[in-house]
């Protein structure tokens, strides 16, 4: 990390048949976000359409819609980088578009992650996503996985490798699930713990309008998967934390002999590893 950022996890109400209001939500977000110097601000899944995947086909829209430039504009206008969830529409697949979240860099760039590893009832409805692109804004380098990715180590060690410093986990996660920090702290410490990362997880609260509850929480874990920050209360919020570059740094750079410093997958043997890839169940 080139400096020291401060981050945002947001908790939101989003209802499928109110864009406009969600998206006056992220906006107000944002503003909110940049009083406190956020620099990076992270959504829930789906934020901007409410989570309903029946319907996505039919609220999906592309990164250059009018709604998507507005939130461009917002990041610009702010200075901030915005991670906002959405259905993105696929041009080779109308009927089942990308779960993607959307990133709003602050030059003006729109790029998106799409989520690549589809829940259990989401494939019949989305395009799982190909790709585990990193990003890079005030001095960090960062990557987003979306709420099922984050069951498969596989993803934050590739984003490790490839040098992102910190890993936004944003969540659709219904009420029924259970309680969701201790859930998330079952293997979101994990994956901070195993490959030295900052990881900030936020998730929906309240109804989508159309009889599904989530839980809400947020939580930030830092790369030794101690929880520095949270807000369980399962209402709408922001949750802000200054994240340290030193900190990172010195195990990232191997700076420290001891070994509770170690950053781990610097001192991988790959070559033991290509079974991981050719066994099945």
């Amino acid at each position: 990390m080139q400096q020291d950022c401060r981050i945002g996890l947001v908790q939101m109400e989003s209802r499928v048949n109110a864009v406009e209001d969600n998206l006056k939500t992220i906006l107000d977000s944002a503003a909110a976000a940049a009083r406190e110097q956020v620099t990076h601000l992270c959504f829930p899944e789906m934020a901007l359409h409410g989570y309903a995947p029946g319907e996505a086909a039919l609220i999906a829209e592309p990164l250059h819609s009018p709604r998507v430039r507005e939130i461009a504009a917002c990041a610009q206008r702010f200075n901030m980088t915005l991670l906002v969830g959405m259905a993105e529409y696929n041009e080779r697949q109308p009927r089942k578009p990308y779960l993607s979240h959307l990133i709003a860099l602050p030059d003006g760039q729109v790029r998106s992650y799409r989520k690549t590893h589809l829940g259990q009832n989401e494939g019949e409805y989305f395009s799982a996503g190909e790709a585990f692109p990193i990003f890079v804004s005030h001095g960090v380098t960062f990557a987003v996985g979306i709420c099922w990715d984050w069951h498969f180590p596989e993803v934050a060690g590739i984003y490790s490798l490839k040098g992102a410093e910190i890993l936004f986990a944003p969540h659709a996660s219904p009420a029924i699930a259970g309680d969701r920090k201790e859930l998330w702290l079952r293997y979101l410490g994990t994956r901070a713990y195993d490959n030295s990362v900052y990881l900030g997880a936020c998730n929906l609260c309240g109804s989508n309008g159309q009889g599904q509850a989530f839980s809400g929480g947020a939580l930030v874990l830092g790369p030794k998967a101690d929880l520095l920050a949270e807000a369980a209360s399962g209402t709408p919020g922001i949750l802000t934390i200054e994240l340290s570059s030193a900190r990172l740094n010195r195990i990232r750079q191997m700076q420290s002999s001891s070994m509770k410093e170690r950053f781990f997958l610097a001192e991988r043997r790959k070559h033991l590893y290509r079974e991981l890839i050719e066994l099945d169940i």
